[in-house]
């Protein structure tokens, strides 16, 4: 046993999670410390129009650069993956300024149709939220790319220092939604530009660009990768539309206090995630890409990773599952009992999105977006007829959050049983 910890601590994998773990963790606590002061500033209202706002740009953010950044990770040389981060912005652009032309031309129906009114005043900023979020992609998939973990926690630490400073700082003068939907916006830019900075300085990632050679262009990489376009886009903007629902749903029948007690327990139930969840799928996804290509077996990286994640994820989800209510009382004001409750729930769902994270950074290089592109749709289906039973069948808001919860499990349940077979298979094939 004792043998068998002083390998993990000594391998590169471990020692990469640490840094990124570590990052993130500033990050957190810096979050965490800022949180009773902003959380008793702006109050569930004002939460529910950020959290309004960011469910709608989850939806439309993979449209920005159609997913094509997630690819840069898998070329084996950097010249196809600098090609890959040029189409990937020049896609961007495109979709920004498409998204802006829609939404000044159609932008009162738009918000009626959706029952948007609580963000209209903000939904201009969208296309530029798409654009950042597009250009924060690229820099993230480059740093993971080659390795850079350690710039990828250092930003996470200033991002949160800048943001939440910045949150409390104008809310003591002027706490208003609009502080909060700006910030979300810039913050993305800044933090690629704190990325494109840290990549920069840093002499590990020089290389030689060779000749260019068939299949290095942009439009020759668009259609190698042309997966990510037909089915991780969609897939994507199909999990964002399944996880928006309950907000969208809970501020139009609710109102938008209901809608900012969910995000904060999202908000919170999401620390775990990108702290130790995160952390593992950021350097899963190159180690398990170069297992593929080495011959490796697939099965028992993913088993174990995925095991090590269930083991971990019990303390953090079962707490908020046995205090939520008086956690996040003593923590956000007493306003926010609510919003433990909620919490409850979403603990429930969010300790197998923790375990699912080292099989959703699989999928990609097992080739299986279709796959996923199928396996999302239903997860709309079953998701959307869980609010609808809660909603329209019940009328009753946390009902419909368990039930939406309950769901959720089961579904990544299906996704970590699904891509734990494709590895055997594959690990199957080698042997043979």
């Amino acid at each position: 046993m004792i043998s068998q910890s002083k390998r993990l601590t000594k391998s590169k994998f471990a020692q990469n999670v640490a840094i990124v773990a570590t990052g993130t963790a500033g990050a957190q606590v810096i979050t965490m410390a800022f949180s009773p002061v902003i959380t008793r500033l702006y109050g569930p209202e004002t939460f529910g129009v950020l959290g309004t706002f960011t469910a709608i740009l989850a939806v439309l953010t993979p449209l920005a650069a159609l997913s094509y950044p997630i690819a840069i990770v898998l070329p084996k040389r950097d010249a196809d993956a600098v090609s890959l981060a040029k189409l990937s912005l020049g896609i961007a652009v495109i979709m920004a300024l498409l998204a802006a032309v829609i939404l000044v031309l159609f932008k009162a129906p738009i918000v009626s149709a959706f029952n948007l009114q609580s963000v209209e005043s903000f939904i201009l900023l969208l296309p530029f939220a798409m654009l950042f979020s597009a250009a924060m992609a690229v820099m993230d998939q480059w740093v993971i790319r080659k390795r850079l973990f350690n710039i990828k926690a250092k930003v996470a630490v200033l991002q949160s220092l800048w943001l939440n400073t910045a949150k409390a700082g104008i809310g003591l003068y002027s706490p208003l939604a609009a502080v909060l939907v700006v910030l979300a916006t810039v913050g993305s830019a800044l933090h690629a530009f704190m990325l494109w900075v840290g990549v920069r300085r840093s002499p590990a990632d020089r290389f030689e660009l060779s000749d260019t050679a068939e299949g290095t262009t942009g439009k020759a990489l668009a259609w190698r990768h042309r997966d990510f376009a037909y089915y991780r886009t969609p897939q994507i903007m199909l999990n964002a539309a399944s996880q928006s629902l309950p907000i969208l749903m809970l501020s139009s029948f609710f109102g938008p206090a209901a809608a900012g007690f969910y995000s904060l327990g999202k908000m919170v139930l999401g620390m775990p995630t990108a702290l130790i969840g995160q952390s593992v799928a950021s350097v899963f996804y190159p180690r398990f890409n170069d297992a593929i290509n080495n011959g490796e077996n697939a099965l028992k990286l993913l088993s174990k990773a995925t095991l090590t994640l269930a083991v971990i994820g019990i303390f953090p989800f079962g707490l908020v599952m046995a205090l939520g209510p008086w956690l996040f009382s003593i923590v956000f004001g007493s306003e926010w009992h609510t919003a433990g409750v909620y919490a409850q729930w979403l603990a429930l769902w969010s300790y197998f999105g923790f375990m699912n994270k080292p099989s959703v950074g699989a999928i990609p290089v097992l080739a299986l977006q279709g796959f996923f592109l199928v396996f999302e749709i239903l997860s709309v289906v079953m998701r959307a007829s869980a609010l609808f039973l809660g909603f329209i069948i019940f009328d009753n808001a946390l009902v419909a959050v368990a039930l939406f919860s309950v769901v959720s499990v089961l579904l990544n349940a299906l996704l970590i049983i699904a891509t734990l077979f494709a590895s055997h298979k594959h690990t199957a094939r080698l042997s043979t």
